[in-house]
């Protein structure tokens, strides 16, 4: 590995585990009260039951790129790398690695894996992974990850090489998200034939996902719950419940109940102004974490009127991201500046700040001719944050003489309707699982992105492209850096999004469990989750 690359991996990993060390005080404290909250004997088996907001869109590894889907595909398959609680890479189904030269990076796999329909797992699995979702007839929007790779050569067996078109130190970051999970070659080859006949790329799958993680895919009753089953095959140490399964339960209050009365053993998200009903409650606790991730409002900056940045910029003054912090999330996280968390490689502590100022906004609205508001909406999926989120900017655009119609629905179209542009504004969010600001910004922010990828303001600006372009290139890291610091100066002037905040994940677990973490990207870590009686 050059001396430029391993620079940028150890400063990565530094800036990371000091920004979770900072966001995580007093985690040890917090710690403690859930061991002294859960007395008892830790057992094997059990069926672990989580209370979730939505139902994933895709179980195909590569046909979504949404954290309610991730967080079952996280635990069906798994990646060649992984990232340890210190943000360091670590190796998953490849045992090692080199980077041969600037261009190719070489893998040694593990071996006597095997997938969850009997498939070896092995260099021609890897290359049919790595393959489809870079198949533009798939139309991965995790394609994005892997779009440098020009080759994914077999060498042998257990030894496959991967060649990039351009030097791209963030590599091992980006093999290490669940959008490069390892599927069964079989599945693979009858979604292709599903595609010859007509079905969507991934349907298939689907229908019978097949990994090589601890558990393995049992039924999916779409909207109602996703069940999976312990793999007593795993090459590793296995899960030690029996099954886990995901009930779709959009109602905050009955999730709440479920957890209260033992009905589920984990509710996500617990409402910021329901934690402490359920750290009194005697039942269960919530596990607050520290998240990399960005809530904001997206503008469609293809429609009328905020094709006009001088409206975008207005709504953006207009919007007091403090009132929501406080009113909607009771003051859990902090409020962004740009797109990217503190702690994130790039991100730039000293882009200008959006402040709340209405004569400012109203005077930018005069000029670009809205001196009497105008009509619009919001979309928002069924999320009681972002509902109540959509109703503050619904009053605070009233200070404007903007009517704003606010629209609800649920999860899967909501990701479909926006993918395809329907919408005027509306309210997302994003996780960086890699800690690195190319996936922070690319999926977001550039041109060739819009749409399911993740750029859903549609938004285009060829400087961004260009930045965002190079950067991907840049093997030194204060070059990089230097970059990413320019795209947020550009987006905060832009204003294709007002950034909101980064928030703490705020999930119920019952005193029923232990071993129950949450990722700072939202990916829920059951494997060593156990009851305890």
């Amino acid at each position: 590995m050059s001396k430029r690359n391993k620079f940028w991996l150890l400063a990565l990993t530094l800036v990371l585990s000091a920004f979770l060390a900072a966001c995580a005080g007093g985690s040890d404290k917090e710690a403690e009260k859930e061991q002294e909250n859960k007395s008892g004997e830790a057992k094997e088996g059990g069926d672990l039951i989580l209370d979730v907001l939505s139902d994933a869109s895709s179980l195909d590894a590569h046909g979504s790129n949404d954290v309610v889907s991730s967080n079952i595909h996280a635990n069906i398959y798994e990646s060649l790398v992984k990232r340890n609680d210190n943000n360091e890479i670590e190796p998953s189904l490849a045992e090692s690695w080199e980077q041969i030269d600037d261009l190719t990076w070489e893998f040694k796999l593990r071996e006597n894996v095997t997938f969850h329909d009997g498939e070896k797992f092995n260099a021609e699995a890897v290359k049919a992974n790595l393959d489809r979702i870079r198949d533009p007839k798939v139309a991965s929007p995790r394609f994005f990850l892997f779009e440098m790779i020009t080759d994914v050569e077999v060498v042998d067996e257990y030894t496959v090489r991967i060649k990039t078109e351009y030097p791209f130190a963030p590599l091992l970051a980006h093999l290490s998200h669940n959008g490069g999970g390892m599927m069964s070659p079989k599945t693979i080859a009858a979604d292709y034939e599903g595609m010859e006949n007509d079905k969507e790329p991934g349907a298939v799958i689907s229908e019978n996902p097949a990994g090589t993680g601890y558990f393995k895919f049992d039924s999916w009753d779409a909207g109602s719950q996703i069940k999976l089953v312990k793999n007593e095959d795993y090459w590793d140490t296995p899960a030690i419940v029996d099954s886990v399964t995901f009930k779709v339960v959009p109602e905050s209050a009955t999730r709440i109940a479920d957890l209260e009365t033992g009905y589920a053993h984990i509710a996500d998200p617990v409402e910021p102004n329901e934690v402490k009903r359920v750290n009194d409650s005697g039942n269960a606790t919530v596990n607050q974490k520290p998240s990399s991730s960005l809530s904001y409002i997206g503008f469609n900056t293809e429609k009328e009127p905020f094709n006009d940045v001088r409206v975008r910029q207005a709504i953006a003054m207009l919007v007091d991201k403090n009132e929501i912090i406080e009113g909607v999330y009771e003051g859990f996280g902090i409020p962004a500046v740009g797109p990217l968390a503190p702690g994130i490689f790039g991100f730039n502590k000293d882009v200008p700040v959006v402040e709340h100022n209405v004569e400012k906004a109203k005077e930018l609205l005069k000029e670009a001719g809205y001196e009497n508001g105008f009509k619009t909406s919001i979309w928002t999926n069924d999320n009681q944050q972002r509902m109540d989120t959509a109703i503050l900017v619904q009053q605070r655009l009233k200070e404007a003489n903007i009517d704003v119609e606010v629209e609800v629905m649920e999860f899967g179209a909501y990701l479909e309707k926006s993918a395809a542009g329907e919408h005027d504004m509306y309210i997302l969010g994003w996780s960086n699982p890699t800690g690195d600001a190319d996936y922070g910004l690319y999926a977001l922010f550039h041109s060739s992105q819009k749409g399911n990828p993740g750029n859903r303001s549609f938004y285009e600006n060829p400087e961004v492209d260009k930045l965002l372009d190079e950067g991907r290139r840049e093997a030194d890291p204060e070059k990089r850096f230097e970059m990413y610091n320019k795209v947020q100066e550009y987006l905060v002037e832009d204003a294709p999004m007002v950034f909101i905040h980064h928030q703490e994940y705020l999930t119920g677990v019952s005193n029923k469990i232990t071993g129950f973490d949450i990722d700072t990207s939202g990916i829920y870590q059951l494997k060593n989750v156990q009851f305890v009686e």
